[in-house]
């Protein structure tokens, strides 16, 4: 009997992937020869931070844009991994070039994301792309670095990956350290969670209590439209009719801490 022999899946076909974003805070204030110098050094930092826990950054679908590197990282990449030790050794490396003399201070913002992923002609199409590059440029994520000002990396995880990742117990991950927040950019609504490294839970909630508020969504009074996504170029998204799985519109007041489980 012939075998039969399945079609190959196209290359454009949506799998779940882990997303990330590491962005340089104030890029744009810096020279046309720092800006060279820092873009080199953030890809050796990524580089080494990965080579130390252990991730192929060869294997990373990366789209650099400047300031910022986007990246979808393979199928079998250990998201704990990546929150945990990843982040860990990108602080480590971040503080030592930092600490050089007379080094130009480099601070940046990470933001992860795991979901649909699909290439595109200009990048990558999907809810995951799109929500990374909404949390990364987060007003809450934003307020917290100008707040602590020794900070030298802020990091905020979508809420699917801290309740799947972060909450688990897994090496590395301490739920207690991240504060929640509900994130609103553009046509983007969701809950993220932020951690500073080296800094206590109650210093991002204080840099929080003074951030101002974000401006409603116009369609926050529209909740059944779709929302706009879906694919990310230089950091914006572009596309339609697109619904991820994420929580569109204003914020819902969490339950007291006594009323047992959301049902």
């Amino acid at each position: 009997m012939k075998e039969l022999s399945l079609p190959r899946p196209s290359a454009g076909l949506p799998h779940r992937r882990l997303c990330l974003a590491a962005d340089v805070e104030q890029y744009g204030r810096l020279d046309t020869r720092t800006q060279l110098a820092v873009q080199s050094e953030l890809v050796r930092m990524l580089d080494e931070a990965a080579t130390l826990t252990g991730l192929d950054r060869a294997a990373w679908k990366r789209q650099p844009q400047g300031d910022l590197e986007f990246a979808v990282l393979p199928e079998a990449t250990p998201e704990d991994a990546v929150v945990g030790p990843f982040v860990h050794h990108l602080a480590v490396r971040l503080g030592d070039r930092n600490a050089r003399p007379a080094a130009q201070r480099v601070r940046l913002r990470i933001a992860v994301d795991t979901g649909v992923v699909a290439d595109a002609a200009l990048g990558h199409a999907g809810p995951a792309p799109v929500a990374v590059a909404r949390y990364v440029n987060a007003l809450q994520l934003r307020a917290v670095f100008a707040a602590l000002t020794a900070a030298d990396l802020a990091v905020i995880v979508s809420d699917r990956l801290y309740q799947d990742v972060v909450r688990s117990g897994r090496r590395d991950l301490d739920p207690a350290q991240y504060v929640r927040v509900h994130v609103r950019e553009k046509e983007f609504g969701g809950y993220g969670w932020i951690r500073v490294p080296g800094h206590a839970p109650d210093d991002v909630r204080s840099a929080l209590v003074q951030a101002p508020e974000p401006e409603p969504s116009p369609d926050a009074d529209a909740p059944s439209r779709t929302t706009l996504s879906q694919h990310v170029h230089q950091g914006v998204a572009v596309g339609r009719d697109v619904v991820g799985g994420l929580t569109v519109g204003l914020p819902v007041s969490p339950p007291p801490a006594d009323s047992g489980p959301a049902r």
